[in-house]
């Protein structure tokens, strides 16, 4: 499993970002794929999630209630890409942002190995 995370970066309260994890080495279409962000001296957090073609419900999203609303998590399964598109960003929304293989919920989270190397999001004036 490989996934890179990019788009991550330093905005304002009230801004926007758009992140892009890129998978390979794996049958990225069929699986569900979650985003997680850890704040700094906070544990992992789960923020949303997306299924994959092997579910009934495939391209189903799921959000944490802190974000709904506010971001939206989609997929290219022609480019092998997951993204989060993120709006109205928070200085609470700071954090490193992870995307993963599997499906994610308020609780559980992925296998640690199956999340990529992360990509750090400021909100800040």
């Amino acid at each position: 499993v490989q996934l890179v995370e990019s788009g991550g970066g330093s905005v304002q309260p009230g801004g926007s970002l758009t992140l892009s994890c890129a998978a390979s080495r794996f049958a990225f279409r069929f699986y569900d794929m979650t985003w997680v962000r850890q704040a700094p001296g906070k544990g992992p957090e789960w923020v949303a999630s997306i299924t994959g073609l092997v579910d009934a419900d495939s391209n189903a999203p799921s959000y944490a209630d802190s974000v709904k609303g506010r971001f939206t998590i989609y997929r290219d399964n022609s480019k092998n890409v997951l993204y989060l598109q993120m709006a109205s960003l928070k200085p609470d929304d700071t954090a490193v942002y992870y995307c993963a293989r599997g499906r994610g919920s308020l609780t559980g989270l992925p296998s640690r190995g199956d999340w990529g190397q992360g990509t750090q999001v400021t909100v800040s004036s």
